[in-house]
């Protein structure tokens, strides 16, 4: 299972993304370790597991799923966090 590579651009300050981040995935009882730079998450859902990993450049988040169910694909995840995070 390859990789998805997700970048985020925003406008808002990185703080208030990463604190999105943060309580979007802590909503659904998942870890986010990190701060406003870097750092990586997991979240289970409905008994499958997505974790990842992600850097912040500028004002690109950049985030890397390492681990997903094989079914759901990489642009669901993508969307999901856009809503999220924007």
């Amino acid at each position: 299972m390859s990789d998805c590579n997700i970048s985020i651009p925003f406008q808002q300050p990185v703080a208030v993304v990463i604190s999105k981040a943060k309580a979007a995935i802590e909503s659904y009882n998942g870890t986010f370790n990190g701060d406003d730079n870097s750092g990586d998450f997991g979240i289970t859902v409905y008994g499958n597991t997505i974790k990842g990993t992600y850097s912040v450049s500028g004002q690109v988040m950049n985030l890397v799923i390492t681990h997903k169910p094989f079914f759901v694909p990489c642009s669901t995840i993508e969307n999901l966090l856009l809503k999220e995070i924007s």
